[in-house]
């Protein structure tokens, strides 16, 4: 700590080493940390910029009645500690002005005051929530919105067709939850990477999942407006055909322009007044969010979707420039306002669906872990975002290189100084219409790998955020929403990271793949179904893993083979791949859960069903044996990833009126039926 570099580095959160999955400590190159502290706006390019920008910041700190951020541990939780003789006042997140020994505070995010000595600062003040109470047990479909093709469909699945799915599988099976990908807004023009885990903007979703047929305005389209829109949905019929007759691929760029030029069409059309003060509430409850991403929107149709090749003054979303470009492009600015309002509505839809349905949970939304750099949410909140870095993960045994994945962290401080609002608004958007929402690699909530550009991920670095206020704001949006939160909590998780999350009620993930005694590392077998965590939605699978009748078919290790992905013999490969399949088959005879008369695939799932996990997800393509991933990590390109509807098992589209008949969908709905019954004597063994 005597070296000005690291000091500076760790006072901001910067690790100077990290240590491996193996357990290995590993020194972080000063190149690397001198770039990452740059991002962060501080200068430790030399040893006397260092000592200066670590003295600075001491001194910044020590002149502060109280810190940025103040998070208070519940409406009861210890209050923050002042200097002696300070005034504290407190403006609440409802108006009212208070004093901190006033009683507890309520749950949120306020101001507070505080002065001494002539100074005064002021912070944020969050203050989380209680506890909830655990999550239903409940199980649910896991589901990629694109793969759910209908006849009804204009080549890719759409909000109608979640509609139908969730009213079939709450009223017929008495599901409770189906749990999507993101539904984020992509990025505009030719997508080389479609992953729907890499949008433009996490905070509103895209027109291209919206039913056409269903905005109201269709039906008052005029003659000439109507036969454009029937010539668009003549062909996005024959393009739905394709995919389903399977001589064709998903094809988002093609969707998404068909319903763009037909959506153009209905939004000509003249609203009534109610539906115009329904569309003023939308744009007045999205604020300048929504201002700033329809901006981004028009201005991407003229000057193309990678902001930073822009000119110089329409990069900054705050600049003369762009306010004068907003009201010239005011006709487009106002067709994507209108377009995110529509699409919100047909949200809206389908979660009622799923409620009226029976579903005690309905849908479960997906939040991304970052967005495009050059997309609309790294160009409104620029200020928030890290230049130059890009948010991975530290070389390890599945991925020597490290990953790099292209996506703009968040600055911890300029976050801090927003009081975490843009957090917030993102959260609650995906809260809003959902009875839970997932959020990926939950870890980073924590702490992020920083790759600078243009090195490899192996001379990243992680970067440390204020973990409870991140929390905090997370339980607080949840709560407001009467929401649940599934954390994605899969690989290496820093220690203490699991028990925060359940502190405030965040639920883990649980994927059979990796449920072993010893730990993934040390694979002694199948951990026993009632050592399983009680507070997680465990599931078979994932969209990054191979579907279940492929895993025990062995046929995605003969992918892997025929794409030259394998880093072993294939018949090394073909061999482990056995002993796993055969371990959890030999563990399932021992249950009696084997021989099942619908299957393997059946017994799996009652083998979910036997452990204590609130939640249980079944991976939708599992239904009719589909042995196709949908996403195979570390290929872009020689796998058709995210562009594949659900199929058989001989390949073949299986459109949604279809797959509401498979027989494994009633057999698994029936086993289901019976939980937590099955297993209560180990769930009151384990709270008492």
């Amino acid at each position: 700590m005597n070296d000005p570099l690291t000091a500076l580095a760790e006072a901001h959160g910067v690790a100077v080493s990290y240590r491996t999955d193996r357990g290995l400590e590993v020194p972080v190159p000063r190149d690397t940390l001198v770039a990452v502290l740059a991002a962060c706006g501080v200068d430790g390019s030399t040893p006397a910029a260092a000592g200066a920008a670590l003295a600075a910041h001491r001194a910044a700190r020590a002149r502060r009645l109280v810190p940025p951020c103040v998070v208070v541990d519940g409406p009861g939780g210890p209050l923050p500690r002042l200097p002696r003789g300070a005034r504290a006042e407190v403006r609440c997140a409802d108006g009212r002005v208070r004093g901190l020994a006033d009683g507890p505070l309520p749950a949120g995010r306020h101001a507070l005051t505080v002065e001494a000595d002539g100074r005064r600062d002021t912070a944020v003040l969050l203050v989380a929530p209680e506890r909830p109470g655990p999550a239903p047990y409940s199980w649910g479909f896991l589901v990629q919105l694109y793969f759910l093709l209908s006849r009804r469909s204009w080549g890719m699945g759409d909000l109608g067709d979640l509609s139908s799915l969730v009213s079939w599988a709450g009223r017929e099976l008495g599901a409770d939850f189906v749990q999507l990908g993101p539904l984020h807004a992509m990025e505009p023009g030719p997508l080389p990477d479609p992953s729907p885990y890499r949008p433009s903007s996490r905070r509103f979703p895209d027109p291209m999942h919206v039913r056409v047929e269903s905005v109201p305005e269709f039906a008052g389209l005029g003659d000439g407006p109507r036969g454009r829109v029937r010539h668009l949905a003549d062909r996005a019929a024959e393009l739905n055909e394709s995919v389903l007759d399977g001589s064709s691929l998903i094809r988002r760029e093609e969707v998404r322009d068909l319903k763009l030029r037909a959506l153009r069409e209905v939004y000509e059309v003249p609203r009534t007044p109610a539906r115009e003060a329904a569309f003023a509430a939308f744009t007045d409850r999205e604020g300048a969010d929504l201002t700033d991403f329809a901006t981004w929107c028009a201005l991407a149709e003229v000057h193309g979707p990678a902001w930073r090749s822009w000119p110089a003054g329409l990069r900054d979303p705050r600049s003369p420039e762009v306010a004068r470009a907003r009201r010239v492009l005011a006709a487009s600015v106002g067709f994507h306002r209108w377009l995110a309002w529509i699409t919100d509505e047909q949200l809206a839809g389908a979660q009622r669906a799923a409620r009226d349905a029976g579903m005690r949970i309905g849908l479960v939304h997906d939040l991304a872990v970052g967005v495009a750099p050059e997309g609309a949410d790294a160009w409104a909140l620029r200020h928030c975002l890290a230049e130059g870095m890009s948010v991975g993960a530290p070389p390890d045994d599945f991925n020597p290189a490290g990953q790099d994945w292209n996506q703009p962290p968040w600055r911890p401080d300029a976050l801090a100084a927003e009081g975490y609002r843009p957090l917030a608004a993102l959260l609650r958007s995906g809260l809003r219409h959902a009875g839970a929402l997932r959020v990926d690699h939950v870890m980073g909530l924590f702490r992020l790998w920083w790759v600078p550009e243009g090195r490899p991920p192996s001379e990243g670095t992680y970067v440390r955020y204020d973990g409870a206020a991140m929390l905090a704001v997370l339980a607080a949006e949840a709560a407001d929403a009467g929401a649940l939160v599934i954390g994605e909590d899969l690989g290496t998780v820093e220690a203490g990271v699991r028990e925060a999350l359940a502190d405030r009620g965040v639920i883990g993930t649980a994927v059979q793949r990796f449920e072993y005694e010893g730990g993934s590392e040390g694979r002694l077998g199948p951990l026993a179904p009632e050592k399983w965590r009680e507070h997680c939605l465990a599931t078979l699978t994932t969209h990054d893993l191979p579907s279940t009748a492929a895993w025990l078919s062995g046929e995605h290790v003969d992918l892997r083979d025929r794409l030259g992905l394998l880093t072993r013999p294939v018949a090394e490969e073909r061999a482990e791949a056995a002993r796993e399949r055969d371990g959890w088959l030999a563990e399932l005879e021992r249950l009696g859960l084997l021989p099942d008369p619908a299957g393997e695939v059946a017994a799996l799932h009652a083998y979910l069903g036997r452990t204590p996990a609130r939640m249980i997800g079944v991976w939708l393509p599992d239904l009719t044996g589909d042995r196709r991933p949908q996403n195979l990590p570390g290929t872009a390109g020689p796998h058709p990833n995210w562009c594949l509807p659900v199929a058989d098992a001989e390949g073949r589209p299986v459109p949604l009126e279809e797959l509401t008949g498979a027989p494994l969908a009633h057999h698994l709905a029936e086993a289901f039926a019976g939980r937590p019954e099955a297993h209560r004597d180990t769930i009151e063994e384990r709270h008492a």
